[in-house]
């Protein structure tokens, strides 16, 4: 069996500082992207032999990028399981360098859902009056018109039936990222907040309130993975990859748990592969579409047993200067959210590794270990999930 820990490494970060781009194309966003991801490398588009992307554009492939890009790669990914997406690739680069097929990637993204008026979470297909007839698991759910906001409010209501969470601790969860938020100069929504805050704010689907929900932006970046011997030659430290671990949850056939998530698949084989604890992590990047996310993802990747994510994410643990510091760049609740969000917690663990917020309130002390979570598609029907341990040279 071979050894993947640190057979790969993240050498370059950009992420594009729209939250609102009318006058732009998502290639556009993409592009502009690339090019500084690679300066910030500091390599160049000739040094890169793969391409990965995802998009929720059918237009937006690998194939239309590379020709946008004037790229020649001899590997394109084009996996889409929602914003766990970014995780995939990150775990397909790794085993692709170590396989021989690549030494070089470039992991990118962009959606304009904000200037395009894309209703993320709450459209529905019935509600347009084209509900999906064709035999496939949509067909059970889009006649009632679903939407992303209920199904997670149904998981939110789950929870506190079964486990007695309460509205007030799911609020901790937006209070603590909105903190971070105000540190970030491009988050959308900066101002502080509080629970009360949150528990008065309009009600979108019980028990979520708005400030439980993602902000609705324009947004993309890029993230630059190498080799070992390539990422030595680079302009920056190199963000090693230590392990990775994919997987996907549904309905099991009619024997759905709705507060179990995918994240339970995950977690084992990439802190085995990293040879880490839960104790060694410093800081976490979790997908925040809705504050109910980041609770169960906080319990199926075992940092607490399941039902203990309230008491677990209350009294400060999870803001800057607690015990586990989350989306210090303020998340998809408070910075962006352009709806597929997983490249974004790639991209701040990277540059909480680097230090790169030494001396600011935003820094994780002594940052050596960061875990980032994604999830795609649905919680409570259909979704994914990506777990990827990173660290500091």
């Amino acid at each position: 069996m071979v050894d993947l820990r640190k057979g790969a490494a993240i050498v370059g970060v950009h992420e594009h500082p729209t939250r609102y781009a009318p006058d732009k194309s998502e290639l556009q966003v993409q592009g502009e992207s690339v090019i500084k991801a690679l300066e910030d490398a500091g390599l160049s588009k000739g040094d890169v032999d793969g391409l990965f992307t995802s998009s929720m554009s059918v237009r937006n492939s690998g194939l239309n990028l590379a020709d946008y890009l004037d790229l020649n790669p001899r590997m394109v990914d084009n996996t889409s399981v929602g914003g766990a997406s970014f995780e995939f690739h990150l775990s397909h680069a790794l085993t692709a360098i170590a396989a021989g097929r690549m030494s070089c990637a470039v992991i990118t993204y962009c959606t304009l859902a904000r200037s395009g008026g894309i209703a993320v979470g709450t459209g529905g297909a019935a509600r347009l009056g084209h509900p999906r007839l064709d035999p496939s698991p949509d067909s059970f759910e889009e006649l009632y018109g679903v939407t992303t906001v209920g199904l997670y409010a149904m998981v939110a209501q789950r929870h506190m039936h079964q486990y007695g969470t309460t509205p007030e601790q799911l609020a901790e969860i937006s209070v603590a990222v909105r903190k971070h938020a105000s540190m970030n100069p491009h988050a959308m929504f900066r101002n502080p907040i509080t629970v009360q805050d949150v528990l008065t704010s309009r009600m979108i689907s019980s028990p979520l309130h708005i400030l439980d929900c993602c902000v609705i932006t324009d947004g993309g970046g890029a993230v630059v993975v190498a080799s070992p011997e390539v990422a030595r030659g680079c302009r920056r430290p190199p963000v090693w990859v230590l392990g990775t671990g994919e997987g996907v949850a549904h309905q099991g056939a009619g024997k759905r748990d709705l507060a179990y998530m995918a994240a339970g698949q995950t977690w084992q084989p990439a802190f085995a592969t990293a040879g880490v604890t839960h104790d060694d992590i410093d800081m976490c990047m979790i997908y925040d579409s809705f504050t109910i996310t980041v609770l169960t993802t906080l319990e199926d990747l075992g940092f607490c047993k399941k039902g203990e994510g309230g008491d677990f994410v209350s009294g400060g643990r999870i803001q800057l200067g607690g015990e586990l510091p989350i989306n210090t760049d303020g998340g998809g609740l408070s910075s962006n959210h352009p709806g597929m969000r997983g490249i974004f917690l790639l991209m701040e663990a990277a540059r909480q590794l680097r230090h790169e917020f030494e001396g600011t309130p935003r820094q994780v002390p002594d940052c050596k270990v960061a875990l980032c979570h994604g999830t795609g598609g649905g919680l409570g029907s259909r979704h994914s999930g990506g777990t990827v341990i990173l660290g500091r040279d």
